[in-house]
């Protein structure tokens, strides 16, 4: 703000006018009465503007390092609170982290399966596909049709597989298929995938008393998922005025777009299939 050179300058005017204040101020001394109030009448405003400008250059100069000590504190508490936001941000991750995989840990134990921790690398944006990339593979015991499961319920099933990644078609595909029961009244119907996040569970009978809110489980009987695990529940239901079926819509409990880790069940329950008469 201001160079060296010209604050050396100013002192320098400064000095000057004080010492011929002073000189003219001694003078007087030796001066008639009268001649040193005349001197002392016109010098003396000249000594407080003087006095008075010289307080001011000193201020100047004092706010001037005050105001540069303080911005560079300025800057460092800056960075002092980016740091910590930083840090604190990353801690809270690690927190929700951690309670999510709590929560996959402990509905871990409850299956009788043996389960694969895999986490989410990448997903389909297309809105054609439903697909989402594990970072487990082949080399990690994963083969192609194996079953995908969260805690929320069923998240889909493998059907690529490399050496150290997988792909995984969530049920909301429109090629995803799952045999399920509606828990409360156990009737049966097939729930396939919808372009809108929803699925569509067919062949339920017309007769069959279903309601909205039912929860929809997995029946274990397409030889893919575990028995009992939750697929969703019943978000609408349309009866037409022929037809033996109803149209049944099952919303998901989870949000696929959310997902972060997911379990691979290592060894699904195989059935040997009869066809029915």
């Amino acid at each position: 703000m201001f160079s060296k050179k010209m604050v050396m300058i100013v002192g320098a005017v400064v000095l000057i006018v004080v010492n011929i204040i002073i000189l003219s101020v001694n003078g007087s001394r030796y001066s008639s009465y009268g001649s040193g109030q005349i001197a002392i009448f016109f010098i003396a405003p000249l000594q407080k503007t003087v006095n008075q400008s010289v307080q001011f250059l000193k201020n100047i100069w004092s706010h001037y390092f005050f105001l540069v000590s303080v911005a560079k504190e300025n800057d460092n508490l800056k960075k002092a609170i980016n740091h910590a936001i930083d840090k604190n941000n990353k801690y809270r991750e690690i927190e929700i982290s951690n309670f999510r995989l709590r929560n996959l840990l402990n509905f871990r134990k409850t299956m009788p399966n043996r389960v694969l921790v895999a986490k989410v690398i990448g997903r389909d944006r297309s809105p054609w596909f439903k697909t989402i990339i594990i970072d487990k593979g082949k080399s990690d015991g994963i083969e192609k049709g194996l079953p995908v499961v969260v805690p929320e319920g069923i998240a889909g099933q493998i059907i690529d597989v490399s050496c150290n990644y997988s792909k995984v078609l969530l049920i909301i595909d429109q090629n995803s298929a799952v045999d399920v029961l509606v828990q409360r009244t156990r009737d049966r119907g097939l729930v396939k995938g919808q372009s809108d996040g929803r699925c569509l569970a067919n062949y339920v009978l017309r007769k069959h008393d279903i309601k909205v809110g039912d929860t929809v489980i997995s029946s274990g009987l397409d030889g893919v998922f575990p028995k009992g695990l939750r697929v969703g529940y019943i978000s609408e239901i349309v009866k037409r005025n022929s037809g033996m079926f109803q149209e049944v819509t099952v919303t998901p409990y989870m949000d696929f777009e959310k997902l972060e880790e997911i379990l691979v069940v290592l060894d699904p329950p195989k059935h040997d299939f009869v066809s029915e008469q």
